[in-house]
């Protein structure tokens, strides 16, 4: 027996079966109650190295198949452990249907050792239900096995880019994997963790001593979490991108932008440990400004727009946190994520560009 952070008996995950006998013991396990419904609308793989992750990841997709039907497939890979294994288990996460019939979803979960490239692609794969589209959650660094071939079946990739050592050579990597599959669909945590903050902006422009304001802007100001730069990076890359603002060479500190008017923009990105992912956004155009914020432990982001004898304050609804919430959220409003699409590009240029910045 290999070494392994799964207990010989985990009922967490369910039955642990053979893995030449999943279909036929998905298949039994629905005969067992009648008054279970199979519902799925989608593969749902979720994929982690990290120890203890098949019980963390079970657990929210307990509570995601309570909104989102899907058959979920969770893998686990062990790379310090080089004995080749694989062990695998069913289960189905129900959930009442107007008081009475369970409405279920299908989770099969695989736990590998070992030289685990071919058989995880292999394994994967054959248990996909080849009538539904692939939603690929990967959790952490991107190893070897993401490659090309897993990546051309993918219809949407979910990512942190927070967690990663060097997010411009991980965004190239996916660029270089996925150019086969150009309708990829790529979601990034980072860019749904600056959400309420560009509705915030949309809506401050939305009064008219904003909108009088737009072309003066001079000087952005974003404060975020240390671990969540490329938030805040991804927020100046849209705003850039939105404002059609030029860029010009970084100046110590600080990016620099030019307007379409001509106007020289400044923007200083600064940390705080000790706040959410974004904590403050400050827009100033002379004597007007508009500030967005969110405090500590806070669920609404404030908005304020100031200018001489005038001040308008309203609040928003906080973006969400863990990661089935900001999960939740991408599957919730699906479509082609087209804006992030469009700043890509932008906000690997400001990536390159900050490596020259301080911290």
């Amino acid at each position: 027996m290999f070494a392994s952070a799964i207990p010989d008996v985990c009922p967490e995950l369910g039955l642990e079966v053979p893995v030449s006998q999943i279909d036929r013991e998905l298949h039994r396990l629905w005969e067992q109650d009648e008054a279970r419904t199979n519902a799925s609308l989608m593969n749902l793989a979720v994929y982690s190295e990290k120890p203890g992750a098949l019980l963390e990841n079970s657990a929210i997709i307990r509570i995601l198949t309570r909104e989102h039907a899907c058959r979920a497939i969770l893998v686990e890979v062990n790379r310090a452990e080089s004995r080749p294994g694989l062990r695998a288990w069913i289960t189905a996460h129900c959930h009442l249907a107007h008081g009475r019939k369970s409405v279920c979803c299908e989770q099969i979960a695989f736990y590998l050792t070992g030289k685990v490239t071919g058989r995880f692609r292999n394994t994967v794969f054959a248990h996909l239900n080849s009538d539904l589209p692939l939603v690929f959650w990967w959790q952490g660094e991107l190893s070897d096995i993401f490659a090309e071939r897993l990546v051309s079946v993918m219809d949407r990739l979910i990512i942190d880019s927070s967690t990663w050592a060097d997010p411009a050579a991980s965004f190239r990597r996916i660029a270089e994997e996925s150019h086969s599959n150009s309708d990829l669909i790529l979601h990034d945590h980072e860019w749904t963790r600056t959400w309420q903050f560009r509705l915030g902006v949309a809506g401050v422009f939305d009064d008219p001593a904003a909108q009088q304001a737009l072309p003066d802007i001079g000087r952005v100001e974003i404060t975020h979490h240390p671990a969540h730069r490329n938030a805040a990076l991804q927020l100046l890359a849209w705003l850039a991108v939105q404002a059609d603002w030029k860029d010009r060479e970084a100046v110590t500190g600080s990016f620099t932008f030019e307007s379409p008017g001509g106007r020289i923009i400044e923007a200083v990105l600064r940390q705080n440990p000790d706040a959410p992912a974004l904590s403050s956004l400050v827009l100033r155009a002379g004597g007007r400004s508009a500030h967005l914020s969110q405090a500590a432990g806070a669920t609404h982001v404030e908005r304020r727009i100031e200018a001489p004898g005038y001040q308008v304050v309203s609040l928003a609804p906080a973006d969400p946190a863990s990661p089935e919430q900001l999960v939740a959220l991408q599957l919730a409003r699906g479509g082609k994520n087209s804006l992030f699409r469009k700043i890509l590009p932008r906000f690997q240029q400001l990536l390159d560009a900050s490596r020259q910045l301080p911290a």
